[in-house]
């Protein structure tokens, strides 16, 4: 169950209202930490347009982009990030196999360099920290500098993102079935 009940349209303040019709114009659909984010309307604001920029006008392909957040998705047990992220994943060309050992906690066979660069960029920025001067070096020569930071950008964006997902118990979507393997479902 939600720990935050839906504000419906009507209940919401104006500054909410407007912060709402902003996420509905750009995304086409609320779904995902909005509703909880609305109690705090200037955060709303803002994360929305970050996360507008970093999904959506990012200088990184959208695969890699998703790729990313994947990888935070598994690294935070975010069944409802992985879970709506999934299919897009697949949309821009991520190959299943790919998905699926990233899912079970396997590592992954990569048939392209940039997704085995960035998923050793990725594992190793959410899981330590911290990335090596080594992995550091390889996908700034792979992606340059401007897609390094975009990426770095993804994986803060989809960090508050998770966090706000599993903190608040937000559910997934009733049409979506739970795709992370091991992962709660609320």
């Amino acid at each position: 169950m939600e720990r935050m009940a839906r504000i419906a349209p009507e209940q919401m303040s104006p500054e909410q209202r407007q912060i709402w019709q902003d996420i509905v114009a750009e995304r086409g659909s609320p779904q995902g930490p909005f509703n909880v984010w609305l109690r705090s309307p200037e955060l709303a604001s803002r994360a929305q347009r970050l996360g507008a920029q970093v999904r959506l006008h990012s200088s990184l392909p959208p695969r890699l982009s998703e790729l990313a957040i994947l990888i935070n998705a598994r690294r935070w047990n975010c069944q409802t990030e992985w879970t709506l992220h999934e299919p897009f994943a697949r949309q821009a060309g991520l190959d299943s196999e790919l998905i699926q050992a990233i899912n079970q906690r396997q590592p992954p066979v990569f048939a392209r360099q940039d997704e085995a660069a960035v998923y050793d960029f990725c594992s190793q920025a959410v899981g330590q920290g911290f990335v090596s001067d080594e992995i550091y070096a390889r996908c700034r020569d792979l992606l340059g500098e401007t897609a390094l930071v975009d990426l770095v950008g993804v994986l803060g964006y989809y960090c508050l993102v998770a966090l706000s997902l599993n903190v608040f118990q937000v559910a997934l979507p009733e049409d979506r079935p739970p795709r992370l393997s091991d992962a709660p479902v609320f």
